[in-house]
């Protein structure tokens, strides 16, 4: 491996810094490199292997404002590059508006999530208002750049694809809500869907830019309230919001207190909107209360829309004391606690019933499925389990929706990984009804806490629990975090 140091930041953590979402597998790196001819310690590169792996991590490199919640830290992407049976890696700081001027002033400006927005000592962004847009929750490629959003609304920071060099912000974005994590991309049509929330009437919105990266489309979707949507799904003809009942209780945040709190009284709300249509064009339709922060996929089947996703069983999971000062933190990112399983809905546009089924008993979160079937019709997913009570993915779940049968692969203890996504195998044909998605390999980046370093590793996508079939070394271990995508090389 060839690796040549690019840029060291200065870190002003505290030296005896016992955050547990900043230390041990999140412990922010600050070293940004090139390294070029991977080191491959087990396997092979697949020649047929062409495109990209991204990763955004939250990687802070400042104290926080109050207490810190892992979802706060600035963004690092973290890109392995394959092709004729090499692979390159290299990582950049998202070089946003806020990391300037916290750096410029060498101190915190912008108190996190789990602060009120009056502790902010300056304005900022956000669907709440006074909130750092740390762009580190999401990345997508579209229009031959990497996408970094946050998921509260922000800018969309664009960066060069080849070398993740900064390219400024998204003009089609530079709008007062901003824009969500979790913006989609048909690779059918070369369009990206996206949307926006705020606390300002209507309160929801959803665009379209085109394959040529100008803005397409916008419509408003009006919801009663201030909501806290996390993800969109679309089919072919159709984008697919939601209004789901866990969201800022209405009486405190008359009083500046952002506080979720879960209404069981209040059904979920599924709109679904022609991907050209407007507020006269939604249809709403009705299921059990739940809260779902990711959606798998959605497809058309006859006259339904079938919409799969995470829900989850106790969407407002209780500290437990015996967990000591950390009880709180822990409970608001553990996919136990909240008992997230893969679940399916089904809108019946002639007649506006919904149905509802479980397709799994196994605790996980987020899914990727194969990118060419996004927005159709789909046969296998893949997720994230993690490790119970700390979010922290400790292996990979693989599930056959036409079975509702699973695949499973978990780590060696201290071991985890990052969000896995699908590198279709260039070539491979896919039925009507999905079979032959799992045709691919899955990408990740470990992070290993024994060994204090991190791999990229490959799976046979249809065999993931035969473990890697590929393993490279990495110059540096690697921050845990949240989102990734792969990309194709066009």
């Amino acid at each position: 491996m060839r690796v040549r140091e690019v840029k060291r930041w200065a870190s002003r953590l505290p030296a005896d810094d016992d955050h547990p979402y900043r230390t041990g597998a999140w412990r922010p790196n600050t070293v940004e490199y090139d390294a070029e001819e991977l080191d491959v310690l087990e396997g092979a590169i697949p020649p047929a292997l062409d495109g990209v792996y991204l990763r955004n991590t939250e990687n802070p490199l400042l104290p926080s404002l109050g207490r810190y919640h892992p979802f706060d830290g600035d963004g690092m992407l973290h890109a392995v590059r394959f092709g004729g049976g090499r692979a390159s890696y290299r990582n950049r700081m998202v070089r946003t508006a806020g990391l300037a001027a916290e750096l410029e002033a060498a101190a915190p400006l912008w108190a996190g999530i789990i602060e009120a927005p009056a502790t902010s000592t300056r304005d900022g962004w956000g669907a709440r208002g006074r909130l750092k847009d740390a762009s580190s929750t999401d990345v997508v490629v579209h229009a031959g750049q990497a996408l970094t959003t946050f998921y509260q609304c922000g800018d969309v920071y664009a960066h060069e694809l080849d070398t993740l060099a900064p390219a400024g912000t998204a003009a089609w974005a530079r709008d007062d809500w901003g824009v969500s994590a979790h913006a989609k991309v048909d690779e059918h049509t070369g369009e990206l869907l996206f949307m926006s929330y705020s606390k300002r009437a209507p309160y929801l919105r959803f665009g379209v830019v085109g394959v040529d990266g100008a803005l397409a489309h916008t419509a408003d979707v009006p919801l009663p309230g201030p909501r806290l949507p996390h993800d969109l799904a679309f089919t072919e003809r159709f984008v697919v919001l939601n209004d789901l009942p866990l969201f800022w209780d209405p009486a405190q945040l008359a009083r500046g207190v952002h506080r979720p709190r879960f209404h069981p009284d209040l059904p979920s709300r599924f709109a679904i909107v022609p991907r050209r249509g407007g507020a006269d064009d939604v249809r709403w339709f009705e299921a059990s209360a739940t809260f779902v922060l990711h959606w798998i996929n959605a497809y058309e089947d006859g006259d339904e829309v079938v919409l799969d996703g995470y829900r989850q069983a106790d969407p407002t999971p209780r500290p437990d004391p015996a967990d000591g000062p950390w009880g709180p933190l822990k409970k608001m990112v553990d996919v136990h606690a909240m008992g997230t399983r893969p679940h399916r809905w089904r809108f019946d546009l002639r007649t506006g019933r919904t149905r509802e089924e479980a397709l799994g008993d196994d605790v996980s979160e987020f899914p990727a499925v194969n990118g060419r079937v996004l927005g159709r019709r789909h046969r296998h997913a893949w997720a994230m389990t993690a490790k119970p009570g700390w979010f922290l993915f400790d292996g990979l779940l693989g599930l056959d929706t036409a079975g509702k049968a699973s695949q499973r692969f978990r780590c060696d203890e201290g071991v985890y990984l990052s969000e896995a996504q699908l590198a279709p195998r260039p070539g491979a044909s896919i039925a009507n009804d999905g079979a032959g998605d799992d045709a691919g390999w899955l990408c990740t980046i470990t992070t290993d806490t024994t060994r204090d370093a991190s791999e990229v590793w490959l799976f046979d996508a249809a065999r993931i629990g035969d473990g890697p079939v590929t393993r490279l070394a990495l110059p540096e271990r690697v921050c845990h975090g949240t989102h990734a995508c792969w990309a194709s090389r066009p």
